[in-house]
């Protein structure tokens, strides 16, 4: 008898916590897809050829696209992924590699970056290179983009890192292989899709940022011509457009967004793409 009690009450549980979780998914889900609904509805009716063909026109006027906005962000997210890339992979190999106590701090300082407010970030590079070359600049906003990458690659390689059997890094070493060169040519091969996966979610996080490019890239209505000066971007364009009381300009906002998304929905493709590849150190 008491073990059938228990046998009802286990059955109990586990329906009343698969509703619980059911209910929860649904509650988180509604709104994610009342977001994508309406962009897709909205950013559809602003899908032309004028939209990538043209660029940002004055608030207030008729007609114009996004290919300024476009081009702005990728060069910049480019420019970003330049810098803290390189950076971000080095420091978290160096951080699973060679554990000390100053890597203990690394870390740590890694992890609260991941929480900084991005707008603190824009004005720290501001007073770094904007204020001091007195002007608003492309290179200025890739900068702020790159430091914002550098803690979540950082800590990304770092974990994958952590995944590698001991028996590969030791393998390595035992062929009289360097430890720089097990690192670089066996290590991270090995973990190439953690490392992917990590830099694919650090360029889609950057690639929605607006505050730190209102404080160094700061906009523009016209195509680059150098990385030195003022540029637009996409999410830029869709504070700007989105705030203003011009029914065109909204329609460009909601163009911009529907782009905005499909660019981060191909780096999530990535990331699944990634996360799939098998961690082996044969090929």
């Amino acid at each position: 008898m008491c073990v059938l009690n228990l046998h009802s009450r286990r059955k109990i549980s586990n329906v009343v916590f698969i509703v619980l979780a059911s209910t929860c998914f649904c509650v988180a889900i509604i709104p994610l897809i009342a977001i994508l609904y309406s962009t897709i509805a909205q950013g559809a009716a602003a899908v032309s050829l004028a939209l990538f063909t043209q660029v940002t026109p004055p608030i207030g006027q008729n007609g114009g696209g996004i290919l300024n906005a476009i081009e702005g962000s990728l060069v910049m997210v480019g420019l970003a992924s330049l810098f803290g890339i390189p950076v971000g992979v080095l420091a978290g190999a160096y951080l699973s590699e060679y554990p000390s106590k100053f890597g203990y701090y690394v870390r740590l300082i890694a992890e609260v970056l991941t929480g900084v407010p991005s707008i603190v970030t824009g004005i720290f590079v501001y007073e770094l290179i904007v204020a001091t070359q007195h002007r608003f600049s492309a290179f200025s906003g890739g900068v702020a983009l790159g430091f914002m990458m550098i803690p979540i690659v950082t800590i990304s390689t770092h974990e994958s890192l952590k995944l590698v059997s001991s028996s590969i890094r030791e393998g390595g070493l035992a062929l009289g292989i360097s430890r720089a060169k097990t690192l670089v040519y066996v290590l991270l091969s090995t973990a190439r899709s953690g490392v992917i996966t990590g830099i694919a979610l650090a360029v889609a996080r950057v690639m929605g940022e607006t505050a730190p490019l209102l404080f160094t890239a700061l906009g523009s209505q016209f195509m680059m011509t150098s990385i030195n000066g003022p540029a637009a971007s996409l999410t830029v364009s869709i504070y700007e457009f989105g705030t203003s009381p011009y029914d065109n300009a909204h329609t460009l906002a909601w163009g911009a967004a529907l782009v905005l998304l499909a660019i981060v929905l191909g780096l999530n493709v990535i990331v699944r793409l990634a996360s799939r590849m098998k961690i082996t150190g044969s090929d």
